[in-house]
């Protein structure tokens, strides 16, 4: 089948061929509306920019890069989801790149290195160190997502975040209203990621505001934030005294939660009635375990929306732009796992 042209999109929607190379461009001089039947006609016949065109042209290539720990981690697939279709929306074709957490990896595309034809990049670091981002940032575009603060490590990149010690605060406070009060927490890594580091802090601070004492034996650590290390982590918190063990756990991701569901399971406990149990991500395996989780949801699309927007500005702008650091919203989806009220599933 022939490659879908410029004039192909023009006759689909009624414009001429500069009005549609002006719109794949994002040319500002275009109207909302002849913008967003452009849009819809590179949408319905599947148009893609040649980038070796492009950048002869332009000196861009229309793409940039999405830069993750782990595709498949749910949260992570998510996001990749909203950022293709937010980077579509704005003329970019997105290339997926995952990084395994590996410092080097993660250096290299913040760097644009080995990755010639690339506009800019988003990056998810997870274990690239300040010292060695901080010289580079403002080499390339590049927005920055994830909860580690820059602010003083001098990093001048644009950084999209949630506010995660307010998330685990919100949770962890649904949980002490509940009426529970040995509320453990499963997410305390061994490489004290800033992410587990502020999610533990708003735990203690929820903690502190129902008159409950934080105890160290129910902050459960974790290698990975993944479903076998909340299986693990759990049955730890069940080896505990009768008397010590929890009646609700946070868990600071849900898949965590999800595989400390399955430990409950195995020991014939029930949840939420013996313990209450909700997570971080608002993942769809949130919504569809049994008992369904309650889970503390990022707004993915305002990230995706947010960070795609930076980047596009820092890449079409020709003066210096000043570094941002953006919040995007959350929320609190209370679901069987802690109100054990059923809920006819409406996806």
């Amino acid at each position: 089948m022939a490659a879908v042209t410029l004039k192909d999109v023009a006759e689909r929607a009624g414009v001429s061929i500069k009005t549609v190379s002006n719109v794949v461009r994002d040319v500002p001089q275009v109207s909302e509306s002849t913008r967003t039947r452009v849009m819809r006609a590179v949408s319905e016949l599947g148009y893609r920019p040649n980038p070796s065109a492009r950048r002869l042209r332009t000196g861009r290539s229309g793409l940039i890069a999405l830069a993750v720990p782990d595709l498949a981690t749910p949260y992570f697939a998510e996001l990749a989801h909203h950022v293709g279709a937010e980077a579509s929306a704005h003329g970019f074709t997105v290339l997926i790149e995952e990084t395994l957490g590996d410092a080097k990896e993660e250096l290299r595309l913040a760097t644009g290195v080995g990755a010639s034809l690339l506009d800019g990049v988003i990056l998810s670091p997870l274990r690239v160190s300040p010292a060695d981002l901080a010289p580079v940032a403002d080499e390339f575009p590049l927005v920055l997502l994830g909860e580690r603060s820059y602010e003083h490590d001098h990093v001048v990149a644009d950084h999209v975040l949630i506010d995660n010690v307010a998330a685990a605060r919100d949770v962890t406070a649904h949980l002490a209203a509940l009426g529970r009060t040995r509320i453990g927490a499963i997410g305390v890594d061994q490489p004290q990621s800033a992410t587990s580091r502020q999610r533990l802090e708003g735990f203690q601070q929820a903690l502190h505001g129902a008159g409950l004492t934080y105890d160290p034996r129910l902050a459960a650590r974790v290698k990975e934030f993944d479903r076998r290390d909340g299986l693990l982590a759990m049955r730890g918190l069940l080896s505990l005294p009768a008397d010590a063990r929890p009646d609700a756990v946070f868990c600071f991701s849900d898949m965590l939660a999800v595989g400390a569901q399955h430990a409950l399971y195995e020991a014939g406990l029930n949840v939420p009635g013996d313990v209450a149990v909700a997570g971080v991500d608002g993942s769809e395996e949130a919504l569809y375990s049994t008992p369904s989780l309650t889970s503390v949801v990022p707004d993915k699309a305002a990230i995706a929306s947010l960070a795609v927007k930076c980047l596009a500005a820092r890449i079409r702008s020709r003066e210096p732009l000043p570094f941002e650091e953006y919040i995007a919203p959350h929320w609190l989806e209370v679901r069987e796992s802690t109100d054990g009220v059923r809920r006819r599933l409406s996806p």
